[in-house]
């Protein structure tokens, strides 16, 4: 489990050696992944026995990150692949800047000894124990503005078990340590400070936590620069396949400061970070949602109450800013009796300061439905949804969007899809990284939601599998399953490697046209993150990983039947057998159902179907290698053909931590109730 990396950031066109801290093992770690393009890892720390031929624990290892000269500035995840599996996600930060590195044995915790400082720079540390401090000497040649913008917070959001997060503050001091400015919360937890220097001169930089608390993964960097740094765009939703006019937003960026972006056609669609050429230079990236048509964009200046609410046609993006406080836009469409819409926001997504709030409204101005935080694949957002909204009568309409708080700026810019809402559905894979062995097989489970009444089969796929290793993927034969699975085998020649994959899936709707395309969604993993009292949270990520690893604790997971048909009200006990390593001698749980302190997290089982506990040998202990499961059919389960289900053989960590390995496929069928046994 990656814990933190020190620094936390290399320059771009430069090489830094890093060190990455874990907990357990990284001993033989042989390979770096880095998440998109221009960021490469070499791992440099010596990998060899000690002195007595043993492997040593290696919770400390360097790393050589190395920056293309274009690649792109902002945050990169990274893994390690060792022997003993793939690691959890770490993040690293690509600058603009030079990199300073706070030494943690120097002492900066006061004014009198500050570390002195070039700048422009990015000055990284961390808040290593509790009411430390940190504090910077730096020179201003000339009156100007500059920019100091903090990663602290955000860097440990994909941290697997940091169960206590940062919160930095920023304070700029005079040389006798008088205040100038503090900057607390601004991307989040975040600090960004912009700040006029009237006079040439020496300052001071404070950064600690706001609380005094500290921790020594803690990891900070700290951009200092005389550039503008753009917080988000204006509009959020930029078209593919042609030039776009956009406003840059930020509190160090001057007003009706403009740029054009020009994204290619096989731009892929939805989300994306994108860095705008601004005269000479290269802005930081920022985030943008990209679609097939432009956005209807907000021309009225005052459109807040009905008489002057602005008309639009839907469906379509709307997007706009609400540029002061207490300010409401009021947009005006005309709709038929019976057509459903739904209305999406697209904003805090993009960095936008906005935690927005939407309604309909009738033509008298009387609300009809309302939508704040919407939730997607497990995680809850500040953004708004209306969702399958069906109009009462022919007519015009209101839709309004305001802060929650009536707070407004420039940076509370916002984008609104309004779609007709046609039957789709979304998939996400409760893991980021599949550990396999040779001769073993491994199980992920992808989960579907269904939207707008979506009842088609959906089948899955897996693309980019490492060399030696088949998948057998699931389907969602029933439109009342919200879980299928893939199951991996690694055959027993296959060598250690490791990849990123993509999980798509593909599924009709039963009402569209028979020669209409399938729809074809790919699917987003999530990271496990802990939360205090063994709870699970979970995180989007963008590498999903499957690696080949040394032979591990179990060898083999081998069931005596793998293709079963169940009767309504029928049970069936189906044998399992484990082959051991030869020195594992710990516990083994069986389970068909991937499960954490009672909830169930992923059931390929079809409905109706449930495991006897009473009758079932799931916990295997000691030298134990024989159990078995019994599955029974409820007296009124529906018939269902070949669902494909994982035998599981969990082994506990720790309190919260199980290493899996899994059966190869087992179908099952429920027979129609007159079929014959």
């Amino acid at each position: 489990m990656i814990m933190s990396l020190d620094p936390v950031a290399v320059q771009v066109g430069q090489s830094s050696e890093m060190m990455v801290e874990s907990r357990y093992n990284m001993y033989g770690a042989y390979q770096v992944l880095v998440s998109g393009e221009g960021v490469k890892g070499e791992i440099t720390t010596e990998m060899k026995p000690d002195k007595d031929g043993n492997e040593p624990s290696l919770p400390r290892i360097k790393i050589k990150f190395t920056a293309h000269e274009n690649a792109l500035t902002g945050v990169r995840d990274f893994r390690i692949a060792t022997p003993q599996g793939v690691s959890t996600v770490g993040q690293i930060v690509v600058t603009s800047f030079p990199v300073v590195a706070d030494q943690a044995k120097e002492n900066n915790n006061t004014i009198d000894v500050a570390r002195e400082i070039s700048v422009p720079a990015t000055v990284c540390g961390s808040i290593e124990s509790n009411e430390d401090v940190d504090y910077f000497k730096f020179n201003i040649g000339a009156p100007g503005d500059w920019t100091f913008h903090v990663r602290a917070m955000r860097l440990q959001d994909k941290i697997h078990d940091l169960q206590s997060h940062v919160d930095p503050i920023i304070t700029l001091r005079s040389p006798a340590g008088g205040t100038l400015a503090v900057s607390d919360n601004h991307f989040f937890a975040d600090p960004l400070l912009s700040y006029h220097f009237d006079e040439a001169g020496e300052y001071l930089l404070e950064i600690r936590d706001v609380r005094y608390q500290g921790n020594k993964y803690w990891q900070y960097a700290v951009e200092i620069n005389d550039q503008p740094l753009i917080s988000l765009i204006h509009p959020l939703v930029v078209a593919k396949g042609g030039e776009s006019d956009i406003e840059l937003l930020g509190d160090s960026v001057p007003a009706n400061t403009r740029a054009k972006i020009d994204l290619p056609a096989d731009t892929s669609t939805g989300e994306k970070e994108v860095s705008i050429s601004l005269g000479d230079r290269i802005t930081n990236p920022v985030q943008v949602w990209v679609t097939e048509e432009p956005p209807i964009l907000e021309t009225l200046d005052a459109h807040q109450t009905l008489e002057t609410a602005q008309p639009v046609i839907v469906p379509g993006y709307l997007a706009g800013v609400i540029s002061k406080e207490g300010e409401i836009d009021l947009y005006r469409f005309e709709a038929t009796k019976g057509q459903i819409f739904s209305f999406e926001v697209k904003a805090r997504r993009l960095q936008s300061s906005i935690d927005s709030i939407i309604r309909i409204l009738d033509t008298n101005g009387n609300p009809l439905q309302e939508g704040d935080d919407l939730s997607l694949f497990r995680m809850t957002y500040s953004d708004s949804l209306i969702e399958n909204w069906t109009v009462p009568a022919d007519g015009n309409y209101f839709l309004e969007i305001r802060d929650l708080h009536l707070r407004g700026g420039s940076t509370y810019a916002y984008a609104i899809q309004t779609e007709i809402a046609e039957p789709r559905f979304d998939l996400y894979v409760d893991t980021d990284k599949t550990q396999l062995t040779p001769g073993t097989a491994g199980v992920i489970f992808v989960r579907a939601i269904r939207k707008n009444g979506f009842d088609g089969d959906i089948q899955l796929h897996i693309d980019n599998l490492p060399e030696g290793v088949a998948a057998t993927c699931g389907q969602f034969l029933n439109k009342n399953m919200a879980d299928a699975n893939i199951i991996l085998v690694a055959r027993p020649e296959a060598k250690q490697n490791v990849s990123n994959v993509v999980i798509r899936g593909t599924g009709k709707h039963s009402a569209a046209a028979e020669d209409s395309e399938p729809l074809e969604i790919t699917a987003v993993p999530l990271q496990e993150i802990y939360r205090p009292g063994g709870g699970r949270g979970h995180w989007p990520m963008v590498m999903n990983t499957i690696s080949i690893n040394a032979p591990g604790d179990i060898r083999k997971v081998t069931l005596s039947q793998y293709d079963i048909t169940l009767k309504p009200g029928e049970k069936i006990k189906i044998d399992i057998e484990l082959e051991r390593a030869e020195s594992f001698d710990k516990n083994v749980s069986l389970d068909p159902l991937f499960q954490h302190l009672s909830a169930v997290y992923g059931n390929t089982l079809p409905p109706g179907v449930s495991v006897v506990s009473g009758e079932s040998k799931t916990l295997l202990t000691g030298k134990e290698t024989k159990g078995h499961i019994v599955l029974q059919a409820d007296a009124k389960a529906a018939p269902s053909a070949r669902q494909q289900v994982a035998v599981m053989a969990n082994i506990s960590l720790n309190f919260v931590m199980k290493s899996t390995f899994s059966s190869e496929p087992l179908f099952v069928t429920i027979a129609k109730p007159d079929e014959g046994s």
